[in-house]
């Protein structure tokens, strides 16, 4: 016996979702109730769809969120983030569709995401939502993502 949480995807073969509809997000039991921390996840290599022309589009996203009783568990997450690459949606609505969705299901104490987004004719676009305030007392790392001079 194991005192390992049991996910649907850790350990095993796992088909990247056609769709964030279908993607499912797993979570585990937070080991540090109680206690403030940030958790960040970084995605330098996003991709989803423009809805008009349907050329890829091409983000770094920073999510970071201070956990309550669970946490997204990683693998989860990058199958969530790799179904987009054949979904069809506006920068913003990629990048507030995955803050409120991880916000809604996981309950943490609070969620921010920066969608920084390659430039499509020219111009970046760089999206961001937050839950609300930071709790008190918790460290926040700047996102350092630089603004756009040939992102990388």
């Amino acid at each position: 016996m194991t005192d390992q949480p049991q996910t649907r995807f850790l350990g095993k073969d796992s088909p990247m979702p056609t769709s964030p509809e279908e993607a499912v997000l797993d979570y585990v039991p937070n080991p540090r109730p109680g206690r403030p921390y940030l958790v960040r996840f970084t995605a330098p290599e996003f991709t989803s769809l423009c809805p008009v022309t349907g050329q890829p589009d091409f983000a770094h996203l920073v999510i970071d969120y201070a956990p309550d009783k669970v946490m997204v568990e990683s693998k989860s997450l990058k199958l969530f983030l790799g179904s987009f690459r054949n979904h069809q949606a506006f920068h913003e609505d990629c990048t507030v569709g995955i803050a409120e969705r991880l916000f809604e299901e996981m309950q943490p104490h609070w969620l921010r995401i920066g969608g920084y987004w390659y430039p499509r004719g020219g111009i970046p676009i760089d999206v961001f939502w937050q839950s609300g305030e930071p709790p008190a007392g918790l460290w926040l790392p700047p996102q350092d993502v630089p603004g756009y001079r040939g992102r990388g």
